[in-house]
């Protein structure tokens, strides 16, 4: 039986529109995935701080980009991303999906189409933080990132994010050249 990766299409957030329907996503995706991992009252605080309209318009000002994700049709998450010349890698600041579609290849799709994107920026990996708890971890390790740091970071309120960074880079074979990584 052969099987086919979903397709899902990134769709650049520019206007207020776009902006109003991430921030949905985000309370959505947020209170479905994150309530048992730290709680509402933190979910409350970082939806507020980092994920209202104002703030994810400070962001794009600051470079990053938003994407909606659309499969079929529908709006099934959302991904946040920043090319950091210095590193010359792509940091990952946000890659959220509805828990519809969890499980059935999606975000191993997102992952490759943000690689792609990636190298055609001539990039060399991609890092990202992720929840110690959260259960995406280890899709992100099976899909080879690898655990780089411990990171807890004070983000006010009384809150904290308790992380690991994970790092991908590409496999290359080194008598061939060719990209021997998982995607």
């Amino acid at each position: 039986m052969i099987t086919h990766a979903p397709v899902i299409d990134f769709l650049s957030v520019h206007d207020e529109e776009q902006i109003a329907l991430v921030v949905q996503l985000a309370r959505q995706i947020w209170s479905e995935h994150y309530l048992n991992i730290i709680g509402q009252a933190q979910i409350d605080y970082m939806l507020a701080r980092f994920q209202s309209s104002a703030a994810i318009a400070a962001q794009l000002r600051e470079g990053y980009e938003y994407f909606l994700l659309q499969h079929c049709g529908q709006y099934v998450g959302y991904a946040a991303i920043r090319a950091e010349a210095d590193s010359r890698r792509l940091f990952i600041s946000k890659l959220y999906l509805v828990d519809t579609v969890r499980g059935q290849g999606m975000g191993r799709a997102s992952l490759q189409y943000l690689a792609r994107l990636a190298d055609a920026r001539g990039l060399n990996g991609m890092w990202l933080t992720v929840n110690k708890n959260n259960p995406a971890l280890n899709a992100y390790l099976k899909v080879g990132f690898v655990k780089t740091a411990d990171v807890v970071t004070d983000i006010g309120g009384g809150y904290v994010m308790d992380d690991f960074q994970l790092e991908w880079t590409p496999a290359v074979h080194p008598q061939t050249g060719s990209n021997d990584n998982k995607y």
